[in-house]
């Protein structure tokens, strides 16, 4: 097992607010006190490739087993662990490329977007780590986001799902970015699943130009 630390922003202390996505992980491996970070990441590594891998936010390593395995990678700058957690979600095909995304996200001082972007276009990359790909630009706030997440819809050469979940990811965009957004999606998408994902968020974002859309739809203007 390989582990390593870095700083990240907005963090969490506390067992409570610990974020893992193996949920098989070792409760021992983490001792906590309550500070807003660092980011910890430890990854499970057999014959050169890594098997799995869980974020912690905050506390401190515990004191491994005598018969444990473990080789401390040290804390490292956060523009070092991206790359690296970036590079890991681009190349394996399992698990842990896909668990990579989230500890890259929470890395402080480091703009990940744009390397989102790439692993969600890239068809060479797993389908499921190109979702989550999707999933974490949609938290990213901004114009910027918004179009990108917009052109990815529209992009005929990009997986149906992935298409759905850059739609899901303009809905946690503020209103005034994803709404239009989701709006000339549900009038114009040549795919109906994908109109229809539009039309069930812009349903749940209670704005007045949704409502307007339903009504236009539902009295065939």
């Amino acid at each position: 097992r390989n582990i390593i630390a870095l700083d990240c922003t907005g963090g969490r202390c506390g067992r409570q607010h610990t974020i893992t996505i193996d949920g098989g992980y070792d409760r021992d491996e983490v001792e906590y006190d309550c500070e807003s970070g660092p980011v910890r990441v430890s990854l499970t590594v057999r014959d050169g490739h890594a098997q799995s891998l869980r974020t912690y936010v905050g506390g401190r390593w515990a004191t491994p087993s005598a018969d444990a395995v473990v080789t401390d990678l040290g804390t490292v700058s956060a523009r070092e662990a991206v790359a690296f957690l970036l590079e890991l979600a681009r190349r394996e095909d399992g698990r842990a490329g896909e668990e990579a995304i989230l500890p890259a996200t929470l890395a402080d001082s480091v703009v990940v977007w744009p390397t989102l972007l790439k692993l969600a276009r890239d068809d060479e990359v797993p389908q499921r780590t190109r979702r989550q790909a999707v999933f974490w630009l949609g938290q990213a706030a901004g114009d910027a986001a918004t179009r990108d997440l917009a052109d990815l819809v529209d992009d005929r050469t990009v997986d149906r799902d992935v298409q759905e979940q850059a739609v899901f990811a303009l809905s946690q965009q503020p209103r005034d970015a994803g709404v239009p957004a989701l709006i000339k999606i549900a009038r114009s998408h040549p795919h109906g699943e994908v109109r229809r994902k539009a039309l069930f968020w812009l349903g749940q974002s209670g704005d007045p130009r949704a409502l307007a859309l339903f009504e236009e739809i539902l009295l065939g203007r």
